[in-house]
């Protein structure tokens, strides 16, 4: 075998190449690797960042609206009672003291009250906090003088009781606070215990972190963050409370951007309104200034030191540190942030001592004091939602100023309860499961005060008062009677009170009866409506035409449809409490028909007014009808079926109502007003099972029991200038005198007056004086002139 040449010049073998340093490729890759991590976490960065910003500079929370009762205004000259004024305070959580010499306390003595208010910011003024001097005379409010510039005051504004809001879905709720107004040492108490670095680091502690992995470390599992409030905000705010390490290492480029984007205390601010600090019921509580009000019902500006300090310690666990449910473990807790505070030198000894020795003194509600009106916010809701989308009521902090009376909620809740619990104790299995609901308005201005929905008076369920559509029974008569006015009869007509049969068009025959299953012959209008007899009524019902009466019912307030039944005449018609409530309040307001309402005004978080919902009123029934039904009403109760209302009333109340009962005994009504509160009550069962009472036994105790607490206004009806006053004579309804037996004066409109009157000597002429003769007993033939 030939071997091939090698030409001249060639190289017999080729040049070993440059092997390359292995220290040289491992820092070349380092610097790639180096330079990708920087781009890689410059590109998170910039990501979280704007994850960051746009939260944390747009809506920070879906922030409930809140719902405010009526302030209380004071004034010069106002009839208010100490126990009264008492009562509103303690709504408001005003602490009673020897000395009031901060916002929220009060002073009372025998004839004057020391308030120092804690002022408020209502969308036309600002009221301030302000020490005052109210001196009482005769039960009237004699001077209110401020003493911090010794002048007269003509009223004051307290501030409204937040009485609930309407959450969003996520039910989470808070009070927003400012750092500004946060109580001495919350800053402080709160980073001695979870992160004593915050103003010095930048958003993440690796002391701590360190720590943290040893502790992790020796326990084989998360049991320990070492996170600073920086990253709990982030983990609140933005990620799950689950620990692990994913969860870590995204809170870590939040925290640096969080931290360098704002102020350290406006990251503090937005801690202390984000922490999650309990649960009241679905309700999740966040925030401090929640916190303050669900724990110790109060704002968090007046809070204590040991008050502080228990709120700081249930950072660490809510749940765990329950002072409810585990108060030695909240207590011991307390105690531990309380002692870190005095060895940081921020209190002294003494000071310890004192705020150890404190009780926890937690509420022991767990349901917050404006979660007790659950029948009357469903109106405020409902109402709400004919101009405000959902999303609008629940996640753009909207303030909603409402008529509602705090002092009348607590007295129509407490006349529920306690009457039904009373009836059912009284009549046993009979009485079965009871149920009731209340309407409260003011006659004068048509706002609702109150409304109670069921016997359990903070139960958000079905909501009786606006959903149960009952048979009204005779609630319904004064509107028939109201027509039968109108078409020229009279308080002194005499009605048919004898058996009557109607044949319907099914061919049954109606046969209705009077309670007491008697017929009482010839009656007059008043008493025929005042002892509720239900045969004359059906014959005045029959004689004016069911026309006339659904005429009158819709003018009084009545929207639904109303079938044109005989039935109708002794009330058939299923109607609601609210229905019957804006009935009455027709009524009451003296023929003027006034659209039931619970709002006054709606702003904005800030205080911008959206909303407004003024006095409106329309005259439905002319000034002399309206005066003699509602005087008709006024002898229910004087002579009535509700007369046994004044066992517990003042008889200058004057009050003038309707009792009603509806067929079977199914549903027990009652509507009354005086001269300044209208309640419509009904009394019954959710199965419509017959009752062992009527509307005397049922609902009447109910209302009773309400207006004995509340003291209202007398009822007083201006005459109309087209009212005269006549005596007539009961058994005939003709004109009589004062001296005859029987007789009775009525009001009548001019022009129908009796024409014809009876003879009771009252006609007797006297001889004539001899005018030579004594004069000395002429008194005596004067008084029958």
């Amino acid at each position: 075998m030939q071997k091939k040449r090698v030409k001249k010049g060639q190289s017999s073998s080729r040049k070993p190449k440059k092997r390359r340093s292995i220290l040289g490729y491992l820092f070349s890759l380092l610097v790639k690797l180096t330079l990708l991590g920087v781009i890689f976490f410059a590109v998170v960065l910039i990501y979280v960042d704007g994850q960051v910003r746009e939260k944390f500079e747009g809506k920070r929370w879906e922030l409930p609206a809140k719902v405010y009762a009526r302030p209380l205004e004071v004034f010069v000259g106002q009839t208010l009672s100490h126990d009264h004024l008492r009562k509103e305070l303690n709504q408001l959580g005003y602490r009673v003291v020897s000395a009031a010499n901060g916002p929220g306390t009060a002073e009372f003595a025998s004839t004057r009250v020391r308030i120092f208010t804690r002022g408020f910011a209502f969308p036309d003024e600002v009221e301030p906090s302000r020490r005052l001097l109210i001196d009482f005379a005769q039960g009237q409010v004699q001077r209110i003088t401020d003493e911090q510039t010794q002048s007269a005051v003509a009223l004051v504004r307290l501030e409204p009781a937040l009485i609930g809001g309407i959450y969003p879905r996520s039910n989470e709720d808070r009070h927003l606070i400012r750092l500004e107004d946060a109580p001495p040492l919350l800053k402080e108490t709160l980073l001695v215990v979870e992160d004593r670095e915050f103003y010095d680091h930048f958003g993440i502690s690796p002391k701590g972190m360190i720590r943290a992995a040893v502790v992790n470390a020796r326990a084989g599992r998360f049991v320990q963050g070492g996170s600073t409030l920086t990253q709990q905000l982030i983990k609140n705010f933005y990620l799950t409370s689950d620990r692990t390490l994913t969860r870590k290492l995204l809170e870590l480029p939040m925290a640096l951007a969080m931290d360098f984007r704002y102020e350290k205390d406006e990251i503090l601010e937005a801690y202390l309104n984000e922490v999650y600090l309990g649960q009241s019921g679905v309700r999740a509580i966040h925030g401090f200034g929640l916190a303050s009000q669900f724990y110790f019902g109060r704002p968090i500006s007046e809070l204590e030191l040991h008050q502080v300090a228990l709120l700081v310690a249930l950072v660490k666990g809510p749940s765990f540190y329950d002072p409810r449910r585990n108060p030695e473990r909240a207590t011991a807790r307390r105690n531990l942030v309380i002692n870190l505070l005095a060895d940081q030198g921020y209190i002294s000894t003494a000071e310890r001592d004192q705020a150890i020795a404190e009780p926890l003194g937690v509420r022991q509600s767990r349901r917050m004091q404006s979660g007790n009106f659950p029948a009357y916010l469903d109106l405020v809701k409902r109402q709400l939602l004919k101009e405000y989308r959902p999303e609008d009521l629940s996640t753009e902090g909207l303030l909603i100023f409402t008529s509602l009376d705090p002092i009348s909620q607590a007295n129509a809740d407490a006349a529920i309860s306690e009457v039904l619990a009373d009836l059912q104790k009284r009549h046993g299995e009979r009485a079965g499961e009871l149920q009731g609901a209340m309407v409260v308005t003011d006659p004068r201005t048509g706002e609702v005060l109150a409304m109670v929905g069921g016997k359990d008076t903070r139960f958000e369920g079905f909501n009786r008062a606006l959903d149960a559509r009952r048979a009204v029974g005779s609630l319904i008569k004064p509107a028939i009677f109201l027509a039968a006015i109108e078409q020229g009869y009279t308080l002194g007509s005499v009605l048919n009170d004898t058996p009557v049969e109607l044949r319907l068009p099914n061919g049954d025959i109606w046969r209705p009866q009077n309670f007491d299953r008697q017929s009482h012959g010839n009656i007059l209008f008043i008493t025929a409506l005042a002892r509720s007899l239900n045969q004359s009524t059906v014959h005045l019902g029959l004689d004016i035409g069911l026309p006339k009466v659904i005429d009158v019912l819709k003018r009084l307030g009545v929207e639904r449809n109303i079938q044109a039944l005989p039935s109708l005449m002794l009330g058939a018609q299923e109607m609601t409490p609210m229905e019957m409530a804006e009935v009455y309040q027709t009524l009451a307001a003296d023929g003027f028909r006034m659209p039931l309402r619970s709002i006054r005004m709606v702003t904005t978080a800030d205080g911008q007014e959206l909303s407004r919902y003024p006095f409106q009123l329309r005259q439905q029934v002319a000034a002399e009808p309206i005066y003699l039904i509602r005087y008709a009403m006024q002898e229910v109760g004087r002579t009535g079926t509700a007369r046994s209302a004044y066992q517990r009333l003042p008889a200058e109340l004057n009050f003038a109502g309707k009792t009603g009962t509806s067929n079977d005994q199914r549903d027990s009504w009652f509507a009354g007003f005086s001269g300044s509160r209208l309640a419509v009550v009904w009394v019954g069962r959710d199965d419509n099972s017959p009752l062992p009472f009527t509307s005397t036994g049922g609902a009447l105790p109910v209302w009773t029991a309400f207006m004995h607490q509340e003291k209202s206004e007398p009822l007083v009806s201006r005459r109309p200038a087209g009212i005269t006053m006549q005596w007539i004579d009961e058994a005939s309804g003709r004109l009589s005198d004062p001296i005859c037996e029987g007789s009775r004066q009525l009001p009548y409109i001019q022009g129908t007056e009796p024409r014809v009157s009876v003879d009771c000597g009252q006609f007797i002429h006297l001889p004539q004086p001899n005018h030579a003769e004594d004069d000395s007993n002429g008194w005596f033939r004067n008084l029958f002139r």
